[in-house]
């Protein structure tokens, strides 16, 4: 069966090498951005063969192929069934493992239909714009998905049951530079998006789709994991007494020591409020947001205040605060605020104030250089512009919020208000 599976694999990965009729064979950086998926079969299926070359270009396929899978099309009608975080928190553990089949065989009717609803929304982007090679090739990532995932035989013991385990991790391997990916193809097209309103449900849907596949999938291998001595702190991907200061202080280190290479200096981080507030939640989506909200604030703060030392720079404050409904996460900053002609599109994919200063030091002078580029001890403090927009949509689509004031000439307040999972009220689904 994975032989099957992997020469199935193959045969999607010769999909959309001709675009609007033209061969891109004699363009290095299509074949280079090509080649980069079709390598990547090697390593699709853990437990199937290897091979140490890319499987050759089909001259006849057209990107048109994209548009023409039936197997996808059926499972695309298909609803999804969207589970609370409270339902599979209490669902219990069988002594005998039989909790864990149940899991792999819910992901194994549910993670194709999902998948399937993915490849519907790429479908309907504009033509040009789905003919990006970059979105391309992202799209052919969920179509071999698409594929592993169907055709995968019953899971019917602890044998598929691992196998499949071995697919899943593997297919979150293969799909971690997603996001980055489809921020640099819609950069690459921008001229031809006409409809911004159209762009933006899509990568809300497509981005959000993805975390809530990721969270299901992570959860499964957490609950296969724990039944191999695991941590016993998880229930799955959940962890049951989460304490969010450390996460916090987790981050604000991070985002400091990434100031500190790149600018030199770096505000203080101060935390105050519920700091004691310990509760269930997954984790997450939490690493993906709060550093990027704090990467805004520390770098709002050193750049409003270039000449001043690192001793006199004015502090970042996070306050927690945590009830019984939600708890709400605000990072305040005296980074001067966010100028009135920019508030309207700060939420917006694409948009970003890298290059809106007019300070010489910070547009290809002493910090110019270095902040554009990411190094192997940290990544850039800004760039695709794709941090506040995709953390808004993590929040709504965690069933709460992510909202900022700001004072213009003093600075900003960002709120991110999150809904307990402990059952207790209404929870979103997953």
């Amino acid at each position: 069966m994975a032989t099957n599976l992997f020469e199935k694999s193959k045969l999607m990965g010769s999909f959309g090498v001709r675009i609007l009729g033209q061969a891109v064979y004699g363009n290095p950086s299509v074949l280079e951005r090509s080649n980069s998926i079709y390598k990547s079969g090697r390593t699709f299926l853990h437990h199937g063969p290897e091979t140490n070359t890319a499987p050759r270009l089909n001259r006849t396929r057209s990107v048109q192929s994209f548009y023409n899978q039936s197997a996808i099309d059926i499972a695309a009608a298909k609803p999804s069934v969207r589970l609370t975080p409270a339902t599979i928190l209490y669902s219990g553990k069988s002594p005998d493992g039989s909790h864990i089949l149940r899991s792999a065989q819910y992901l194994h009717k549910e993670l194709p239909v999902r998948i399937a609803h993915r490849v519907a929304g790429f479908r309907s982007l504009p033509f040009i714009v789905g003919c990006n090679p970059i979105i391309l090739a992202v799209h052919e990532l969920y179509i071999r998905a698409f594929y592993m995932l169907n055709e995968y035989p019953q899971i019917v013991d602890f044998e598929t049951e691992k196998g499949y385990c071995q697919l899943l991790q593997g297919l979150l391997d293969d799909h971690k530079d997603v996001v980055t990916q489809l921020a640099s193809g819609f950069r690459e097209c921008r001229k031809h998006i006409k409809n911004e309103e159209l762009v933006r449900n899509f990568l809300d849907r497509t981005l959000t789709s993805r975390l809530g596949l990721r969270m299901l999938a992570e959860h499964h291998l957490g609950l296969h994991n724990e039944n191999c001595g695991g941590n016993g702190n998880y229930v799955g991907v959940i962890n049951v007494s989460m304490k969010l200061k450390d996460i916090i202080d987790k981050w604000a280190d991070f985002v400091r020591q990434t100031a500190l290479h790149k600018y030199g200096k770096s505000p203080a981080i101060k935390l105050n409020g519920h700091i004691n507030a310990v509760f269930p939640y997954i984790q997450a989506p939490l690493d993906y947001i709060i550093p990027e909200l704090l990467k805004n604030s520390v770098r709002a703060t050193v750049e409003s205040h270039l000449d001043a030392s690192e001793e006199s720079l004015p502090p970042v404050t996070i306050t927690i605060a945590n009830n019984d409904v939600d708890f709400i996460i605000r990072i305040s900053d005296r980074g001067c605020g966010i100028p009135h002609q920019v508030l309207p599109h700060i939420m917006e994919y694409h948009f970003t104030t890298a290059n809106l200063s007019t300070d010489p030091r910070l547009d290809g002078g002493l910090f110019g250089n270095i902040m554009s580029e990411p190094t192997e001890t940290s990544g850039p403090m800004h760039g695709f512009g794709f941090g506040l927009p995709t953390s808004r949509a993590y929040a709504e689509y965690l069933g709460g919020s992510l909202t900022l004031e700001t004072m213009q000439g003093i600075g900003t307040d960002i709120y991110l208000r999150l809904r307990h999972i402990d059952g207790k009220f209404e929870s979103f689904r997953i």
